[in-house]
This record gives structure tokens, C-alpha cells and sequence, in this order.
């Protein structure tokens, strides 16, 4: 019995000092709404729907206000709450990292920022500790507080960009709409940013944050008042288990090497390593065979060691080439053709409408706007990084649809085709086919691949 309430007053004890903790800081958390516009790709002349959302932000220190991407981007008209002020305050977006899903916002009245206190920036938190999510979820104007364990730390594709990929953190914390942008703390300082979670059909519970090695790369990456975003090898690997394989490739047995199976031309390796490379280290930290290394007492994927540098830095790499070791020295940069597979934001549709014809460069956003089934499609879509279809055309353009005139009657059999040449003139940007339609001709011959 003495025991049973010992617990009670223990658990009692924990509740009131954290409680007191969340107090001291919540005034340094925000309420943000924002009128966002998105493109309309099915017609792509539309300025696009109007949309209002809501999200959460904090202060940190230079009076920037950070969030995520997903709640400022697109957004045409921003306000900021703060706890105990029932203003408005209106805020515009300073940069904005779409890769990354962060952002950092100014207010334009800066008496807002009189009382309130920034938050410190603290480091990844362990396995299996307790951190407090706070934000405002759908269903009040009240900060909520909500806490959970930290189940996982590991990569993961930010749905944002829909194939970027960073650490992220996995906690049991509930994560609503609302929460987005707000701080995930630990010990009064924040060591995450809430970003996404799961449906409810789908996991329950189950919420990430954005871990501190990513907002501190992106904070350093503005540094110089630009965000040049993230960098890449642009390179596939395969891992080396296989005990038969690594004989074949001339490595001895153990923990050690992955296989380059593939290399993006356009990407920081390409003309540097090549298809059958073994990487055996990475700025010296030995490469395990599944791709991992030992990084700050973790194991974590190779490309982490990547991930925290910036354009312009390089990276060494040990390499086993034809059963000679050697090590080459990469300049690091983002490659430019995985945005294609990437949704875009904060841009606008390009199209070029020509005789009721529309035409539209393939891309995630496309393909979405139409709902399109069509597997020829699909196939240079999935196939546009790994067969370096890039190459040999910048735009993938489609015959997006048709406004209805004589002109071009009996026409729609061709929707969703692409585009192969126009007039015998091969077709590799939407940039040619606007300087073919501008010259004097008398009819135009199009031809579709297939």
C-alpha cells in the first residue's frame, strides 16, 4: 500500500514539473494561419483554388519565426497569434525550404515579438525518452500539449517533396493538422520540428518530427541569405551480403563495402565513380555492406554524412576499382532532374496552348491533377532518373488536352501522348515547342512517341 502511493505521488511530482516547464515556454509558440493559392494543373492558365489552412510556428533567435514548409508554401496572405493577444499579426515568408519542409517567416509589426521568448535549439533525443509536442490541432484556438515516447530514428521520404529523403524521428505523440511546424521539447529545449503522421486507418499514434541535424543544416545553409538546397552523390548503391559476390568482386569476408549499381549523370558523381565501384569509406568512417555507417555512437545511412553539407562542399570517398583501392574527392551539388518526380511548390504550371492544343511537361503534379492512368506515362515518369531518359529531353511533353474547335476535330485519341518532333524537329524542352509555333509555317506535322 505504501508503495502503491508512492507511485502516485512521484507520477504527480513529474506532472507538475513539466507542466511548469511548458508554461515558461509556450510563449514563445505561435498560431499561424495562412490563405494559400495552388496551381491547377488540368488548366494551367487558372490562378488556382484558395485554400485556408492553419499550423503551428515558434520564435527563435533573429525574431524568425520557423514552421514547416507545407504551411507557409503557396500561402498569399499569412498571420501569426501569439498566446494572450488576440491581434493578428501579419507575417511574410523569409525562406522556405521545400526539400526539407521547413520555412522561417518574419512579422512585419515587430512589437509582436515584445514578451515573447525564443526557443533553444537542443539535440537529438534518445530512444525511448519522453518529449512534449506543442501546437494547435484542428478543433481549438487554444495551445495543445501532447506527450509521447521517441519510438524510432531512422530515414524516411518527406511527404512534402513526396522523394526527399532525411532522418527523421518517430514518436507516439499524437500529430494532427495544426500541429505541423510546432516544437517537439525535451529538457525546455526544442528537438524536433512536428511534421507529419499517419492516418488514422492507416497507424494510430504514430507522428514524426523533423530532428535538429536537419534544421540546423537548413539554418546554416541560409547563412549567406540564399538557400541553395540539399546536395547529393546521385548514386545507387547495392548492398554487398552476398558471400558468392563479394568473392566475385574481390573482397574478403566480413562487415564492409556497398556496390555503385547505378550513377546519375547529372548528379555530384557523375564523370567520378562509376557502375561496379566498391565504396569502402566515406570521409573515413568505414561503409558497412548495407549501406550504414558509425556516426556520433549511431548507425545511420551513408547518405546522413552527405546530408550535413552544403553546396560547394566535397566529399572523399574510398573506392575499390578493378581490385585497386584508391580515393577520390567528389564537389558535392543538388542533382536538377529528380524534380520532376518531386511535387512542386511555389511555381507555377508551364504550358504552351497552341491551336487548342495544350501542352504541358510531364511531372508528379501533372500526372496527379488528371488522375492518369496511362502506362506509357507512368513508364518515362518512374523511368526518368534511373534511364536517364533526362538526357535526351529535358521536358518530357505531353499533349495535355484540347480545347474544342474545327481546327483540331477528331484530335483527343492523341491526349496524354508525348510529344517526339514537330516538323522533323526532335522535341526536348517546352521551350521548342513555343519557338517552333512562333515561326511562319503552313501546317505543323506533330509525331508522338508510339
Amino acid at each position: 500500500m505504501v508503495k502503491f502511493y508512492f507511485v502516485l505521488f512521484f507520477s504527480f511530482w513529474i506532472n507538475i514539473s513539466m507542466a511548469a516547464d511548458i508554461s515558461a515556454l509556450r510563449n514563445g509558440v505561435v498560431l499561424i494561419n495562412a490563405v494559400s493559392q495552388y496551381p491547377d494543373y488540368s488548366a494551367p492558365w487558372n490562378p488556382g483554388n484558395i485554400v485556408s489552412g492553419s499550423g503551428t510556428g515558434f520564435l527563435i533567435k533573429n525574431g524568425y519565426i520557423l514552421t514547416n514548409a507545407h504551411v507557409a508554401g503557396n500561402a498569399r496572405f499569412i498571420t501569426v497569434e501569439k498566446e494572450g493577444d488576440a491581434r493578428k499579426y501579419e507575417a511574410r515568408v523569409k525562406y522556405i525550404a521545400h526539400d526539407c519542409d521547413l520555412a522561417l517567416l518574419t512579422v512585419t509589426d515587430q512589437s509582436f515579438l515584445q514578451g515573447m521568448t525564443p526557443l533553444e535549439l537542443g539535440n537529438v533525443p534518445q530512444l525511448d525518452s519522453t518529449v512534449s509536442v506543442l501546437g494547435y490541432p484542428i478543433g481549438g484556438n487554444r495551445l495543445s500539449v501532447t506527450r509521447g515516447v521517441v519510438s524510432r530514428i531512422d530515414f524516411r521520404i518527406y511527404s512534402h517533396s513526396g522523394v526527399d529523403s532525411h532522418l527523421a524521428i518517430q514518436i507516439d505523440a499524437a500529430i494532427n493538422p495544426g500541429n505541423s511546424g510546432g516544437p517537439v521539447l525535451q529538457n525546455n529545449a526544442v528537438v524536433g520540428v512536428a511534421f507529419q503522421g499517419y492516418r488514422g486507418d492507416v497507424a494510430q499514434n504514430v507522428g514524426f518530427m523533423i530532428p535538429i541535424p536537419v534544421v540546423q543544416r537548413f539554418l546554416g545553409d541560409i547563412a549567406d541569405h540564399h538557400y541553395d538546397h540539399y546536395v547529393d552523390l546521385g548514386i545507387f548503391e547495392f548492398s554487398l551480403l552476398n558471400p558468392a559476390h563479394r568473392r566475385a568482386l574481390g573482397l574478403g569476408l566480413g562487415d564492409y563495402g556497398v556496390l555503385v549499381s547505378h550513377i546519375i549523370t547529372a548528379g555530384s558523381a557523375g564523370g567520378i565513380l562509376q557502375v561496379g565501384d566498391v565504396l569502402l569509406t566515406i570521409d573515413g568512417l568505414s561503409i558497412f555492406s548495407n549501406g550504414f555507417v558509425e556516426l556520433e555512437g549511431e548507425r545511420i545511412q551513408m547518405a546522413e554524412v552527405v546530408e550535413r553539407k552544403y553546396k560547394g562542399d566535397s566529399v572523399q570517398l574510398g573506392i575499390l576499382r578493378q581490385g585497386q583501392e584508391s580515393k577520390v574527392t567528389i564537389p558535392l551539388k543538388s542533382p536538377w532532374p529528380y524534380l520532376m518526380q518531386a511535387r512542386r511548390h511555389g511555381v507555377r504550371p508551364r504550358f504552351v496552348l497552341f491551336g487548342g492544343l495544350i501542352f504541358q511537361p510531364l511531372s508528379r503534379d501533372f500526372l496527379k491533377s488528371r488522375n492518369i492512368k496511362d502506362v506509357n506515362l507512368h513508364y518515362y515518369f518512374a523511368n526518368y532518373l534511373e534511364g536517364e531518359i533526362y538526357q535526351e529531353k529535358a521536358d518530357i511533353v505531353v499533349l495535355g488536352g484540347i480545347l474544342s474547335d474545327p481546327i483540331n476535330a477528331y484530335c483527343n485519341r492523341f491526349v496524354n501522348s508525348i510529344v517526339e518532333e514537330i516538323n522533323d524537329c526532335k522535341i526536348k524542352t517546352l521551350s521548342d515547342i513555343a519557338s517552333i509555333f512562333k515561326s511562319n509555317a503552313d501546317y505543323y506535322v506533330i509525331r508522338f512517341i508510339g
